[in-house]
């Protein structure tokens, strides 16, 4: 009589030839626990089993064999993640997008563990592109690959995935929860963080924090704290959130994060001494909270606010003057912000070593060289591939059966409205409201009844 194991095997097999990748799936997925209580063969049917042929069988035992509490010989499973993920047959996997995501996650988890986290970066990246179905799909195991590549400080491997915008999710069978979307724009708005692309990490941090949500989320609560700061650097304020916001944010997370929205109004006042007194008011918070890295960088581009804003007063500046304006310790420190600034185009000016003067300047740019009109193509054809993806989702609602009927309800209960209160909107008086033609620069006058 054939073991379980055995029975396991051929079951893979009698799937595979003739192909029903769909019961394979639904096989293997009630096999884990047959599986597990047989891991001294595992082995046996890894070996046995083809990676190309039998994709889906090889997935649920390498699935069953990163679960266990403790991994035997990571060395010899990373091989054989490794191998499986570069070999497995993409058809096949994409019936068991859960049971990949599911090994994916795994093995990140087991490189977080042994501090392992570049070894499993280039991993990753062939995971997503084999389940992806095209690049602008949002999958499980981008928030795993952003998470090692954090962890690692090796942050230019995620930004072929963070660069495109996401246009769809991918369900995963039921896998692909809130907390895996929340991730993969909080860890991010982190890795743009890092290499000072501000603009970029603002947006990431601010589609976490409008998820809609019922509940107070961790992930939301943090990524609202770095939002605010980041806002700090690039503006100066604390912009406001769209009106989609869910209602959470300002009911339970603002609260919580009371020294950030402090440090906020002591920005306002262009102040410096007034944000340090914040900053060591709060320094434990700014600690735990592992943004104090952060908040020396809002104090930073406060010095370089304060000194742009001098641009506008004065065209020539000793450095000791400006260093007392914008309450810099000396000389030498202004020298070192206005070269910085210079060096990033903050500013244009040039510095008198002799007298230690500094020269503001206009802005060089005439807006007229190759270059410019290149990045203006550039920006264009962008503006156009995003109207014509819009287009595109927007007749992709029209057609939507759930759609449909939401509108005709809508339709229905309004057109039941009307006719209830017509008798009493005949009898209300008349008002005049002026409207404007954006094309014509014409006023005209209708009526309207209330």
């Amino acid at each position: 009589m054939a073991t379980p194991i055995e029975q396991f095997i051929v079951k893979v097999r009698s799937f595979c030839s003739p192909v029903n990748f769909e019961a394979l799936y639904d096989f293997v997925s009630k096999s884990s626990t047959i599986l597990a209580k047989n891991l001294n063969f595992l082995d046996d049917v890894l070996e046995t089993l083809n990676i190309q042929e039998h994709s889906i069988g090889v997935l649920g035992v390498l699935c069953v064999k990163l679960s266990l509490p403790v991994v035997p010989d990571f060395d010899v499973m990373f091989f054989r993640v490794q191998e499986f993920i570069n070999s497995c047959n993409g058809e096949q996997i994409r019936y068991a997008p859960d049971m990949f995501a599911r090994l994916c996650q795994l093995f990140t988890i087991c490189l977080v563990e042994r501090q392992q986290y570049i070894r499993g970066i280039p991993v990753l990246i062939k995971a997503i592109q084999k389940i992806q179905l095209f690049p602008s799909q949002l999958t499980s195991i981008h928030c795993c690959l952003c998470q090692l590549c954090l962890l690692a400080k090796c942050m230019k491997p995620a930004l072929q995935f963070l660069d495109v915008d996401i246009t769809d999710i991918s369900k995963e069978k039921g896998n692909m929860e809130p907390k895996h979307f929340l991730l993969y724009y909080y860890y991010g708005g982190m890795i743009y963080t890092s290499l000072k692309n501000y603009d970029r990490a603002l947006y990431f941090f601010e589609v976490a924090i409008t998820t809609p949500s019922l509940a107070v989320s961790h992930i939301m609560l943090e990524s609202y704290k770095k939002y605010m700061l980041v806002s700090l650097i690039l503006y100066g304020k604390i912009p406001g959130l769209p009106k989609f916001t869910s209602h959470v944010v300002g009911r339970f997370i603002k609260p919580l994060s009371q020294a950030y929205h402090d440090l906020a109004a002591a920005y306002s006042t262009n102040t410096p001494s007034e944000v340090r007194a914040i900053i060591n008011k709060h320094n434990d918070v700014f600690m735990r909270d592992n943004n104090m890295g952060l908040v020396k960088q809002c104090m930073s581009y406060l010095y370089k606010k304060n000194i742009q804003r001098l641009t506008k007063t004065f065209l020539t500046l000793s450095l000791s003057d400006m260093a007392a304006k914008v309450e810099l310790p000396g000389p030498s420190e202004a020298e070192f912000y206005v070269l910085k600034m210079i060096e990033d185009e903050q500013i244009f000016a040039s510095i008198n070593q002799k007298d230690g003067m500094v020269v503001f300047k206009d802005n060089p740019e005439k807006y007229d060289t190759p270059v410019m009109f290149q990045q203006l193509e550039e920006e264009m054809k962008k503006c156009i591939l995003l109207d014509e993806k819009l287009k595109q989702m927007d007749q992709e609602i029209t057609v939507n059966s759930k759609y449909i009927q939401k509108s005709s309800e809508i339709r229905e209960s309004y057109e039941g409205s009307v006719g209830i209160t017509s008798e009493v909107n005949a009898q209300q008086p008349y008002f005049k409201f002026v409207t404007f033609s954006l094309s014509e620069n014409v006023s005209t006058t209708e009526n309207y009844r209330f």
